[in-house]
């Protein structure tokens, strides 16, 4: 099911960064709570990572069981293990090395020096498997997925026009030809991404604001992949004032943070 895009506009990036990282600690322990457990998907790119170091800042991170936290990834650069290209490795830098996480509940996306060397498929392949495993034949119904969303209205390594935005089928991909470097990726597909609980899109700065005004109001998923990505209980649009720009008045949230 479709849920209605909510949107929360905040004053700067990084007001934005350290609200959005309060609310997913609160949303992490909230589910800890009813659960015992929680699960979270993580983005990469200058949003997420700012987000990951708010969190390291925050005083309430200690709230977080992080034993008890699975992390998971929406995409991946296809490169060696300790590339620090790797979306993976900032994570671990910017707050990960810095938890006590189970390293086992730590699932990150193979590398390209992996078992399945530089075959992406295979790779991409494996990830799903591991998400099967997860939840019991299907996709995990993940508590918060995280994406941040590109100048071009790209989320994950879903890019507009690309095969994998297409796929109905697959939980994970293997992109090849990617628009930005590396070309080649591993990315969770829409469907993967519909079946979290909630998915928030974060994005700053003023050469985000065509992107978010279009997948707001575009044309669908093809052309903006991110107005493909929702999810079953909850979507929220993270932005600050720059990228909320260009939204036309009636989606215009009635007050900004």
């Amino acid at each position: 099911m479709t849920t209605v895009p909510q949107l929360v506009v905040h004053r700067d990036k990084e007001l934005m960064a350290q609200a959005a990282a309060a609310r997913l600690i609160t949303r992490i322990v909230d589910a800890q709570a009813a659960r015992g457990t929680a699960s979270v998907v993580l983005t990469g790119g200058r949003n997420g990572n700012a987000l990951l170091g708010a969190i390291g800042a925050s005083p309430a991170r200690d709230a977080v069981d992080w034993a008890r936290l699975d992390l998971w990834w929406g995409d991946e650069r296809f490169v060696a293990a300790a590339d620090p290209d790797r979306n993976a490795v900032q994570a671990r830098a910017e707050l990960l090395d810095a938890v006590p996480l189970d390293p086992a509940r730590v699932h990150e996306m193979p590398a390209s020096d992996g078992v399945d060397g530089s075959d992406v498929e295979a790779a991409a392949a494996r990830y799903a498997e591991e998400l099967t495993k997860a939840g019991r034949g299907r996709v995990p119904a993940f508590d918060v997925l995280l994406l941040g969303v590109g100048p071009d209205t790209h989320v994950a390594s879903l890019f507009p026009g690309h095969p994998g935005v297409r796929e109905t089928e697959l939980s994970v991909v293997g992109v090849r030809g990617a628009p930005k470097p590396p070309p080649t990726r591993i990315s969770l597909t829409l469907p993967a991404i519909r079946a979290a609980r909630e998915v928030w899109l974060l994005a700053a700065g003023e050469d985000k604001a065509d992107a978010v005004a279009l997948a707001l109001t575009g044309p669908g998923e093809i052309q903006a992949p991110a107005s493909g990505a929702y999810g079953t209980a909850r979507t929220l649009w993270l932005l600050d004032r720059t990228a909320a720009a260009k939204i036309p008045p009636q989606l215009y949230p009635p007050a900004s943070a």
